[in-house]
């Protein structure tokens, strides 16, 4: 199967510079950019980094193929001399970033790229959609993760996101503590495990709702799911006991005031014998209502437009800066926006967590001018090293791709999760959980 080509997932003023750059002579001086946030979004105490692996096979996959060269050459976007450099574009620099799952902070540098300028600039929007996107749903999961505890979560929210997003959704809030999707996409392309039993219309469908029931136990047995609220809640539940027997696996909620409601049909289900039966809950579930659930007998979530969504909180704001750039002699300079409000910090950055007997309490960020010596962990003990080579010349560490690297990012942030501090697991609107001190490398 042919692989389709990401380089138009561009803004076309990546281009416009680019060639300016080539006719200038500057498109080859060396470059570092980087992805980071000013602030975190909504009121956020911490954000999950999400989107990295996702991010190296779109690398990989960015080249102008003939498709999108006589696309831009029909267009006139860019001059032939441009052209003539785009048809042999391939991304030979490296990449150097925090970790997928990892948590990050105002000024966090969750990715590095160097290369010439040429070669790094056309990244900028691919790099910010995913990285942006994903690390929205991914911080948003972890807060729900958070106040669901030790019950699951399932993400249920591809009919709100765009059919690429949801994939992507769904990937993202695995990582940061979901145990299940809904989106089959996302279990073939990432290995989530997928789960997903009928809707209303299945009950709709037959001439009794006992009907569709018996139709569902036969099909999946009796260790299914059957959603009980598209008629009348306490008969759903009596009938779905009367069909299944007192071995039914679940009954699904996704209506009414679930606290109350999940109370009566825990109830109820107690008092048909149905002891084992789980409670299942959805109906536009966020962060907060999950929290009001905490003391309710639920067993599980479903949750959908808030998760895909960000929660009201559809992007991560980062932003993809120039922080350095070699001159003609060689010689590397800072270079920093100094725009109100939105200014940057130049100079390459090393960064890492200052721990407490395991628990963090700072956000290091030590800035080098000479470019030559970066911090490592040797000159910082007692703190964890934030930042691995993910590209190295041009070469991809696989490790981080596919599969095997979503699972690795699962760990990851199930392990880093653990180094908060316990005001950081609060829902409500503050300052980040720990601060971002800058240091100037020696």
């Amino acid at each position: 199967m042919s692989v389709r080509s990401t380089a138009l997932f561009t803004d076309r003023y990546e281009l416009t510079m680019l060639e300016a750059a080539l006719r200038d002579g500057t498109a080859g001086r060396r470059c570092v950019f980087e992805l980071f946030t000013r602030r975190l979004s909504g009121g956020r105490r911490f954000g999950v980094l999400a989107g990295t692996g996702r991010l190296l096979s779109l690398i990989r996959d960015f080249r102008f193929d003939d498709d999108e060269l006589r696309f831009l050459r029909d267009h006139r976007v860019v001059d032939a001399a441009t052209l003539t450099f785009l048809e042999s574009y391939r991304f030979t620099g490296s990449v150097r970033g925090y970790r997928e799952g990892e948590l990050y902070f105002p000024g966090s540098p969750v990715l590095t790229i160097e290369g010439t300028f040429a070669e790094a600039v056309v990244l900028e929007t691919i790099a910010l959609s995913v990285m942006n996107y994903d690390s929205a749903v991914a911080t948003a999961a972890a807060r729900m993760s958070i106040a669901a505890g030790d019950r699951p979560l399932a993400e249920m929210g591809s009919r709100r996101a765009g059919e690429h997003s949801a994939v992507a959704a769904a990937r993202a809030a695995y990582i940061a503590g979901f145990g299940a999707t809904s989106n089959l996409e996302a279990g073939r392309a990432w290995g989530i495990p997928t789960m997903g039993t009928a809707a209303h219309s299945f009950t709709l469908l037959h001439d009794s709702e006992e009907a569709a029931f018996r139709s569902q136990i036969e099909a999946l047995g009796t260790g299914t799911t059957l959603l009980v609220d598209t008629y009348d809640i306490r008969a759903g539940v009596e009938t779905a006991i009367r069909v299944a027997g007192t071995g039914l696996g679940g009954v699904r909620i996704d209506s009414g005031d679930l606290p109350i409601v999940a109370a009566e049909v825990r109830t109820q289900l107690d008092e048909l014998g149905a002891t084992g039966t789980k409670i299942t809950v959805t109906s536009d579930l966020d962060e907060y209502a999950i929290a009001t659930l905490a003391a309710a007998p639920v067993d599980a979530y479903g949750v959908g437009t808030s998760l895909v969504t960000g929660s009201g909180t559809p992007t991560a704001g980062m932003v993809y800066k120039l922080v350095a750039r070699q001159a003609d002699d060689g010689a590397w300079v800072s270079v920093a926006k100094a725009s109100t409000d939105k200014a940057s910090k130049g100079g390459r950055k090393a960064a890492f967590r200052m721990l407490d007997h395991g628990t963090a309490t700072q956000e290091l960020i030590v800035v080098s001018d000479g470019f030559e010596a970066v911090d490592t962990s040797v000159d910082h003990p007692d703190a964890r090293a934030l930042q691995v080579d993910l590209v190295e010349d041009g070469t991809i560490d696989t490790s981080y791709e596919d599969n095997a690297g979503v699972a690795r990012a699962r760990e990851h942030h199930a392990r880093v999760r653990e180094e908060l501090p316990v005001q950081a697991l609060a829902l409500s609107r503050s300052d980040p959980a720990i601060p971002t001190v800058y240091m100037d490398a020696e």
